[in-house]
């Protein structure tokens, strides 16, 4: 079967390479047509994201006002186009566009190709086409990645080192989908030029004007977006995976709350901080994702992927109390009771084998701005998660796993009510792995509120100190795989070299507790 999936994709790129190159050939053939200084042109790379069954998201950025034309096949060739959209790209959204393509045939490879067509001219634009497999009606095998901090601590695009590696790392594993844990972007962080290396080297950064200061305006937060797809292996690997969005707090600034987070712009007539406001509306603008009925801006949401599967991704930024997890009161909060009640009620109805819940931040990491305060009974937002745990052991909800990045380091945590000061849920492992492209940090301290313990733990020694560079390697992300047949999750940790540094099976349970085959370091 992974014989099958390698050989699959390398087909898919040769064929896109082919594509590209037969465009150039085209266009050189027919001078006529192609006024190549007068054509709309694609401004970046090109992404599909929020993949199902039948449907799928597909953005891409003009680089002027021109209407965005999708067509997708299940074949190579595009002898057979079987859905085709369009829409506009207007300076309003940055000549960004995203479109909706809806009634596709499920657990199909689909080619979709992307072009626009000036709207002053009807000039007809370059072709660049993307791949995709939309989630099976049966059981199916399912591989995925995640991860998430890019572009973080100044670490920009340095050429001479590869640029972001991770991402062909990520790319050369064929994953079905990947799930982005948050911080796309640094909006709070500068690129400067150069940064000087703990041995002496220089590393040598891309720079743009809108990465020259800290996000403020509207166009500086769109510039941070823009600043990663100039990058080869960014581009690259959106073209041909799927991603699932989500955000944290970089994508805003450092530890933003609903509360509190503000700059010299004020607020929005509803209260929101303008700042916050800019910021979200970039993510929308440059995120593959698709708007929710009227709750327009709003991040969580499920995505069904066949039978075998259900991801929810989740907010933990947008709701929360404020930005620090303190307080005398006892209280507080960081789904909100909204959103708290929609997990709850969509964690009971999914039918699906494994439900992964993909959070922006860990639960017993200790950290002010997250969750974990330290040893002890629950207290302000670890009431939140205790409500949580054990409303998924009263309704018998089985197979739930916790994915997510943040922390700067990759890690696996058994949660276990054994070892727990709050005893009332069934045992789960939570995953950590990032960052894809930032400095790296040193393990964290576990709390025992709800029991976890470290299986593994990988990030800077202490004589490496934090911050480290991505070019000393210690970049990672997730692997998970479903088999089709036995219904276990595989769940591998990676480095940016694509070695396995650790992976466990566990076996898909009707009981309670849930069964560990193996774990492998």
């Amino acid at each position: 079967m992974a014989t099958l999936r390698a050989s699959r994709a390398w087909t898919r790129r040769q064929f896109l390479v082919r594509s590209a190159s037969s465009l150039a050939i085209a266009s050189l053939a027919k001078p006529h047509l192609s006024r190549a200084a007068d054509r709309p042109r694609i401004a970046g790379g090109i992404q599909s994201g929020d993949v199902s069954g039948g449907s799928a998201v597909v953005w891409a950025r003009a680089d002027r006002p021109a209407r965005m034309q999708v067509e997708c096949s299940t074949v190579e060739s595009f002898k057979t186009i079987i859905a085709s959209t369009s829409g506009d790209a207007l300076p309003d959204a940055d000549l960004t566009a995203k479109l909706l393509l809806a009634d596709l045939p499920p657990g199909q490879d689909i080619f979709y190709r992307v072009r626009f067509d000036d709207i002053a001219t009807g000039l007809i634009g370059e072709s660049r086409i993307g791949y995709f497999r939309t989630a099976p009606a049966a059981r199916q095998s399912i591989s995925f990645l995640w991860s998430g901090d890019t572009a973080g601590q100044g670490w920009g695009i340095d050429v001479s080192r590869g640029g972001y590696r991770s991402y062909r790392t990520m790319l050369d594993n064929h994953p079905d989908f990947f799930i982005h844990s948050g911080d796309h972007i640094y909006a709070d962080c500068t690129i400067p030029a150069e940064q000087k290396l703990p041995n002496g080297e220089t590393w040598r950064n891309i720079v743009t004007e809108e990465k020259s200061e800290v996000a403020h305006t509207l166009a500086q937060f769109r510039g941070n977006y823009k600043y990663n797809h100039l990058d080869e292996h960014f581009r690259a690997f959106h073209a041909e995976v799927p991603m699932f969005a989500q955000w944290d707090d970089h994508e805003v600034t450092n530890d933003w709350s609903p509360i509190g987070t503000y700059d010299e712009a004020g607020y929005e007539d509803d209260g929101t901080p303008r700042l916050v406001a800019r910021a979200r509306r970039a993510f929308f603008d440059f995120m593959p994702i698709r708007d929710i009925g009227a709750r327009h801006g709003r991040v969580y949401r499920k995505i069904a992927y066949g039978p075998l599967l259900d991801v929810f991704m989740i907010d933990m930024r947008s709701y929360r109390d404020e930005s620090w997890n303190k307080g005398d009161d006892h209280r507080g909060w960081i789904l909100g009771a909204e959103q708290l009640a929609w997990l709850k009620r969509e964690l009971a109805a999914s039918r699906a084998t494994w439900k992964v819940i993909a959070a922006d931040l860990p639960i017993g990491l200790i950290s002010l701005d997250a969750v974990a305060l330290g040893d002890g009974p629950p207290d302000r937002r670890e009431h939140e998660i205790a409500d949580l745990l054990a409303s998924i052991k009263r309704a018998g909800i089985r197979n739930i796993v916790w994915l997510t990045a943040d922390m700067h380091y990759t890690a696996a945590h058994y949660y276990d009510p054994n070892k727990a000061q709050f005893q009332d849920f069934e045992p789960f492992w939570e995953f950590v792995s990032g960052p894809l492209h930032a400095g790296s940090w040193g393990p964290g301290e576990l709390d025992d509120t709800f029991g976890p313990v470290a299986m593994y733990q990988h990030g800077c020694s202490a004589a490496q100190g934090d911050n480290l560079a991505p070019c000393f390697g210690l970049q990672f992300f997730g692997r998970v795989d479903i088999d089709g047949r036995s219904g276990v999750m595989t769940v591998t940790l990676k480095d940016v070299d694509n070695r396995d540094l650790w992976s466990v099976d566990i076996v898909p349970q009707p009981q309670v507790h849930p069964a560990v085959v193996a774990q492998h370091s």
